[in-house]
C-alpha cells in the first residue's frame, strides 16, 4: 500500500540567501548573427533570397517530397555569421534568416565560400562532404533531398 509522506520544508524568515551569497554575472555573449540590415553584406545572401523565392513558389510540392527541416549555419573564420532555415515539412514550405523554430532534422555548418561553390555546381556535395570540408549534424541522408531541392532551384 502507498503511504504519503508529506515532504514540503518550512521556511523561516531570513533562511533564504545572503547578499554575499549572490553570483556577479559577466555581460550576456553577442549573438554572430548580424544585424538584419547587414544581412545584404554577405556574398550569399541573393542565393538564399533567390532560393527563398522558389520554395514559396514550389513549397506545397517540396513539403510533399522532402517533408525535412534544414538548418545552414554559414561560416566565416569559424564563427556562425548568417543562419538560415529551409522548413520544407510544415504548411507550404518556408524559408527564412535564423535559427529553425522547431526542431531542425539537418544542421549543416558551411563556410560561405564552400556554400556558394555548392549551390553555383562548382562542387559535388558528397565529395565535399567526405573532405571535411563543411559539417552536418542531423539526418546526415537528407542532405541528398536538399541537394535535389538546390539543383531544381538551380534549373528555376
Amino acid at each position: 500500500m502507498w503511504k504519503r509522506i508529506d515532504r514540503q520544508l518550512k521556511i523561516k524568515a531570513g533562511d533564504g540567501p545572503q547578499a554575499s551569497q549572490f553570483k556577479e554575472l559577466g555581460p550576456a555573449q553577442e549573438l554572430t548573427v548580424p544585424h538584419p540590415l547587414a544581412l545584404s553584406e554577405f556574398q550569399s545572401f541573393p542565393v538564399f533570397e533567390d532560393i527563398s523565392h522558389h520554395i514559396k513558389e514550389v513549397g506545397a510540392q517540396l513539403v510533399k517530397k522532402v517533408n525535412a527541416i534544414f538548418q545552414l549555419d554559414i561560416t566565416k573564420d569559424g564563427k556562425t555569421i548568417l543562419q538560415w532555415t529551409i522548413d520544407l515539412k510544415n504548411g507550404s514550405g518556408n524559408m527564412y534568416p535564423g535559427p529553425a523554430r522547431l526542431p531542425a532534422d539537418t544542421v549543416f555548418t558551411i563556410p560561405e565560400p564552400v556554400f556558394m561553390e555548392l549551390v553555383l555546381g562548382k562542387m559535388n556535395p558528397q565529395k565535399a562532404f567526405l573532405a571535411g570540408k563543411f559539417k552536418v549534424s542531423g539526418k546526415v541522408l537528407l542532405g541528398q533531398k536538399l541537394e535535389r531541392v538546390l539543383k531544381d532551384w538551380a534549373k528555376y
